[in-house]
């Protein structure tokens, strides 16, 4: 079993919480609900219609999602940016869900569209049991999903399902990441031109190298440790220069501990 993370245990929680309170006070959906063409009179329902759910197939798939990737995805993250990918994957749900301007929207989907999203980007040949039974890469599942959710809005062969809101959740959720990794990379690129302006010809990376080689492994949260360990061989085996510039940002944030 996965460790649970903070952010996923609370996320988990609210909507459930929030789920229960609904069907005890039903008016509270409709009050918590976005309905675009009400943005003006109702702005906090960007954010208050990812914890509504119609039903409980409707929260137990999304909750399960977000019980299966979410915690991977915070741990790699870290919960500041893990946090800014949820809201905004949902807030990019709410904005999808213009195309159809007079309909009220409610539930996590988009918000954890953007999750998967980042558990295919960094662990894109990852197997996942599809329908708990077919092996698929985490790439192809999103994908294959991105593929079914334009083709079922843009025909209305499923109604009463947020498609153009889930597209929204992933585009704002892959936005989010490439933005936020280029920023990260960028920072460090900044600081290591400032300590280290002549890189070594003979031994490209030493310096990173050597420190991640620091790294007290076994002192870390499970799932870092494994991201570690499986960074560190593949630095070692084709050099630190091999990584990406997220990788070796998460193997700085871990050294830095």
């Amino acid at each position: 079993m996965m460790p649970m993370t903070k952010w996923v245990r609370r996320l988990l929680i609210a909507n459930v919480a929030v789920f229960v309170l609904e069907y005890a006070y039903p008016p509270l959906r409709m009050a918590l609900a976005f309905v675009p063409a009400w943005i003006v009179y109702r702005p906090w329902t960007v954010v208050t219609y990812m914890f509504v759910h119609e039903n409980i197939s409707h929260i137990f798939f999304n909750m399960l999602v977000l019980f299966f990737f979410g915690p991977r995805v915070e741990m790699r993250l870290g919960e500041k940016r893990f946090l800014w990918l949820y809201f905004l994957s949902g807030i990019g749900g709410a904005a999808g869900s213009f195309v159809f301007p007079n309909v009220a929207v409610i539930g996590a989907s988009a918000a954890v569209f953007g999750v998967l999203l980042a558990f295919a980007m960094y662990w894109p040949k990852e197997k996942i049991l599809l329908f708990f039974v077919i092996p698929i890469d985490a790439w192809l599942l999103v994908a294959g999903a991105v593929a079914f959710e334009l083709y079922t809005g843009v025909t209305g062969t499923q109604g009463g399902i947020a498609h153009f809101a889930h597209l929204g959740g992933l585009a704002t959720g892959f936005l989010y990441l490439k933005w936020s990794d280029w920023r990260t990379g960028a920072g460090r690129r900044a600081f290591q031109r400032a300590m280290d302006p002549g890189p070594s010809i003979s031994m490209p990376g030493k310096s990173s190298l050597e420190r991640w080689r620091s790294i007290q492994v076994d002192d870390l949260h499970e799932l870092n440790r494994d991201e570690v360990r499986r960074l560190l061989a593949k630095a070692e085996r084709e050099g630190a220069r091999s990584l990406t510039d997220v990788e070796r940002q998460f193997l700085d944030r871990m050294a830095s501990r």
